[in-house]
């Protein structure tokens, strides 16, 4: 599923909302969750699991086309884990 196909569900499921409200509201909630995570901060959703990031050190990588070492950079990666009821529903048979 993709941002629009969400707005669009929610839209449907919210038929006295506009259309361009649900979008408003989808960015503003995806936007504090990127300032949150960026600030440092970890966020949970219950039910659903919980977003946080991790550092990666500096490190020397290879160039595939040429074989050559090239220096990366450290950073930090977004990381997600899964809630206990996400877990159970994709699991339930």
């Amino acid at each position: 599923m993709i941002k629009s196909e969400l707005v669009q569900k929610l839209a449907e499921k919210n038929p006295g909302l506009q259309h361009k409200v649900v979008e408003r509201v989808v960015t503003t909630i995806f936007n504090e969750i990127v300032e949150a995570l960026a600030s440092g901060k970890r966020v949970e959703l219950r039910g659903f699991g919980a977003f946080s990031t991790r550092g990666r050190m500096a490190r020397t990588g290879r160039n595939p086309r040429t074989g050559e070492s090239v220096a990366v950079d450290a950073k930090r990666v977004p990381y997600f884990k899964a809630g206990k009821e996400l877990r159970e529903r994709l699991n339930k048979e």
